[in-house]
């Protein structure tokens, strides 16, 4: 088990690569919107080898925003990406194609507000952040075609995913500024992306 937790990210490219072929025979399955839908999987495993690989970014949030404390440990970074992500990714898929394709705005929103996290906190710094050319490569136009299909959906599915992308993220934030506040009682976080 410690090496899934802490190998996670090398496996999960090499599956982004072999969805993006899986991908090219569901094209002729699925309508294009589910297809948007499915492409979001492998478009986060890439950026997550951007963002994780050689543990760069627990590390990084440990070193400046808990100045060398442990505020991510390699099982929260597995916890938050592998069935954080890929796991709820995968249902929602299962879902827009099983229940209702609206379903599929969680993952495009949640996608886009990272990406837009990323953006932010690169104009901020004024310089770049783990993930940020994946961001801007492959979040963006990823999630904003996925929204695009999707628009049909209903104002109601719309909200609901924006609503959920703000969850997700607010939930990774007070993790953390949770373990600072142990640490560092009285310091807020300086701020973080996913």
């Amino acid at each position: 088990m410690r090496h899934l937790v802490e190998d996670w990210v090398y496996g999960g490219v090499l599956a982004g690569l072999a969805l993006c072929v899986v991908a090219i025979g569901l094209a002729a399955r699925l309508d294009t919107a589910e297809l948007a839908v499915f492409l979001l999987i492998p478009i986060y495993m890439f950026h997550q080898y951007e963002e994780h690989a050689d543990d760069r970014f627990r590390l990084f949030v440990n070193g400046v925003l808990g100045n060398g404390a442990t505020l991510l440990t390699r099982l929260d970074v597995f916890l938050i990406n592998v069935p954080g992500v890929w796991g709820i990714y995968s249902l929602l898929f299962t879902l827009a194609v099983t229940v209702h394709l609206g379903i599929g705005l969680i993952a495009a929103y949640t996608t886009l507000l990272n990406a837009v996290v990323h953006i932010a906190q690169a104009i901020k710094m004024r310089s770049y952040n783990l993930g940020l050319v994946t961001a801007v490569v492959l979040f963006v136009p990823g999630s904003i075609w996925a929204i695009w299909e999707l628009y049909g959906s209903g104002m109601g599915y719309h909200i609901l995913g924006l609503a959920a992308a703000l969850i997700i993220h607010g939930l990774i934030i007070a993790h953390v500024a949770r373990r600072l506040r142990l640490i560092r009682p009285g310091t807020p976080p300086k701020g973080a992306s996913t």
